[in-house]
């Protein structure tokens, strides 16, 4: 499918949110369920967060980060729960608005490409008063970034990432081992990214 080409915002929602080109591909997957974008972006936003693809308990409220990985990533960057769904000043833009799916061994399936080459081009072009992008887990960086450099490397070397961006690792509870043998994560990256969300969420 080609890259979508909106006639205006409003009909890019209306679009992404009846958006199906999935559909067969959810049916294969272990849980067999139907596509159901979460959207959460509005022109004005000044914090990106760039994701992965939502998870089951995501597909099934509609909101993203609505599970215990958005609790550890509210607690890195400092912020509350109602200025983080504030869609004035947060975008959440993952690389595949929904839930792909399990695969036979019930682990997750990665963000499926056709997604992002759908619709981010787009999105992006509408967010245009961004000042800080924060790219969670290694689709959404190599996207952003280009290349192929590992999730770690790309964490360690915040320094060296363009102005206004952040590598992250995924905020799941299952990279907590990831965490434990990376203490400098939380004693280097997460005093300047609460700094600098600090930043810009304040600079009215």
């Amino acid at each position: 499918m080609r890259a979508y080409l909106p006639a205006s915002m409003d009909a890019l929602l209306q679009d992404l949110a009846a958006c199906r080109i999935c559909a067969d591909r959810f049916a294969a997957t272990a849980t067999r369920h139907s596509p159901r974008p979460v959207i959460w972006f509005r022109p004005g936003a000044r914090l990106l967060i760039a994701s992965q693809a939502p998870g089951l308990r995501v597909h099934e409220a509609g909101t993203p980060f609505w599970d215990r990985s958005g609790t550890r990533l509210r607690d890195w960057l400092g912020m509350d729960e109602a200025t983080f769904y504030d869609r004035s000043r947060v975008a959440i833009v993952p690389m595949a608005f929904c839930f792909p799916g399990y695969d036979a061994a019930g682990s997750d399936l990665p963000p499926p490409p056709v997604c992002a080459r759908t619709w981010r081009d787009a999105i992006m072009e509408e967010l245009t008063e961004v000042r800080l992008t924060l790219l969670i887990g290694g689709a959404a960086q190599a996207w952003h970034l280009g290349g192929k450099a590992p999730v770690t490397q790309r964490v360690r070397n915040w320094r060296d990432n363009p102005p206004g961006v952040f590598a992250l690792p995924h905020p799941s509870w299952r990279n907590t081992g990831w965490l434990k043998r990376n203490p400098w994560f939380e004693e280097e990256v997460l005093p300047e990214l609460r700094r600098r969300v600090r930043e810009v969420m304040d600079d009215d």
